[in-house]
């Protein structure tokens, strides 16, 4: 074998090698991230009960999560393409964040300190996706779809665990000690993951000139396929921020279970997308993203319906646990149709951008629900969330979905 092409092998195995560190490495941070988030879906009962707060009250809790998420996302997307070399930072101060958030949520006795708790949870979310997830797209063109999705399985995992180990800790203990026990782990794992990612990005490139930056995030929104899928993805937002704030209170106010068995239905919905996630990313590199997204709203929408109708006990868990095959799996497949077409310069603001764009109608979707369980029961959240997921599907149907070309190893290293 020449001595040429030996060197283009072992270049291309050390890529590799680079590459899997670094999917790796943001799969933990991805698991770290979601076990904090995981925490405020457990805690809303807790919350709501000890402040004596109103449906509506629970609600701007989850708005103000997510305002603030979808604020800070673009310009944190911003700063993660155009200071690609100090990613490891930004993520580790997501961690940080999170940490410090449900150290003041321990110690809050008023609204007004949790919303602000609520806020950097958010704030957290916001430094960690458009920079983990935009590196992973510049690394890894040719199966997006599969990376993506690892790095949900990260995510799914965390969720999973945090609510049953969590819950058993409140159940023992109490939901404030709890919460502010997390801080010091948060301060702990941040520099790991800081100085593991060191030395990480400088493959990914210098920082775009404004204009071009400017240019790129134009020519994305003109393209038919993002308009789509922003429209299904605020639709499914809606869906999803009416489910994590109220099923909770569902399970432990209208069923009477307690904040452990709350747990294990919470982790029912997060743990399947281990599962489903690796195999959605797949199908949906070989067959293409709508043929999964479409059948995949379709069935979350049945499964809402059936959450009315399924009274406790196994009938709810073997429902919730079908609802996690898809409930947090398909945000990978429609952030990969995104990023196809999405110019290299905005892959980590475009996560941003869409985010925003999306805000005024997914910001409102928990005060609204909240409204709809004060005048018809808790249980109209389902049924709101089944026909969000229907419309969702419909945008998609006339959309004729596009790929994009893939760089090769050489132009990657």
């Amino acid at each position: 074998m020449p001595v040429s092409d030996v060197s283009s092998q072992e270049s291309a195995h050390g890529l590799e090698r680079h590459r899997l560190f670094f999917l790796g490495s943001l799969v933990a941070g991805h698991m770290v991230v979601h076990w904090y988030q995981g925490l405020m879906a457990l805690v809303l009962p807790s919350l709501k009960s000890d402040l004596n707060l109103t449906a509506v009250q629970v609600g701007t809790i989850t708005t103000a999560q997510m305002g603030v998420n979808g604020v800070i996302t673009l310009p944190s997307g911003y700063l993660a393409d155009s200071y690609r070399k100090r990613r490891g930072l930004i993520l580790g101060a997501a961690i940080v964040a999170l940490g410090s958030a449900y150290f003041l949520m321990g110690n809050a006795h008023s609204h007004g300190w949790v919303l602000v708790a609520a806020g950097l949870v958010g704030l957290g979310s916001a430094l960690w996706h458009p920079g983990a997830t935009g590196a992973l797209s510049l690394q890894f063109p040719d199966r997006r779809g599969f990376a993506l999705a690892m790095h949900g399985v990260g995510a799914s995992i965390g969720d999973g665990l945090s609510p049953v180990t969590v819950g058993a800790i409140i159940v023992a203990v109490s939901w404030r000690p709890a919460l502010q026990y997390h801080l010091i782990p948060a301060l702990v794992l941040a520099v790991i993951l800081w100085k593991s990612l060191a030395g990480r990005y400088e493959a990914q490139g210098s920082k775009p000139p404004f204009r071009s930056y400017l240019g790129d995030i134009r020519s994305m929104l003109a393209d038919r396929q993002v308009l789509a899928l922003l429209g299904s993805g605020t639709l499914n937002a809606m869906a999803t921020l009416s489910i994590v704030t109220f099923l909770p209170i569902y399970i432990q106010e209208t069923l009477g279970y307690s904040s452990f068995t709350l747990g294990v239905y919470l982790s029912l919905l997060y743990v399947m997308g281990m599962i489903s996630q690796p195999v959605m990313g797949l199908m949906s590199d070989r067959i293409g993203r709508k043929a999964v997204l479409v059948p995949s709203f379709i069935a979350m929408g049945f499964l809402y319906v059936a959450m009315v109708f399924a009274h406790g006990g196994i009938q709810l868990g073997v429902t919730i646990g079908a609802l996690g095959l898809f409930f947090y799996a398909i945000l990978s497949v429609l952030h990969s149709a995104v990023l196809d077409v999405a110019p290299e310069g905005v892959q980590s603001s475009t996560f941003g951008i869409l985010a925003l764009l999306r805000q005024p109608f997914s910001l409102s979707s928990p005060i609204l629900a909240g409204y709809l369980v004060t005048e018809f029961g808790i249980t109209i959240t389902f049924w709101y969330a089944a026909i969000a997921m229907f419309l969702a599907a419909a945008v998609l149907l006339p959309i004729r979905f596009k790929r994009a070309s893939v760089p090769s190893v050489e132009h990657l290293s």
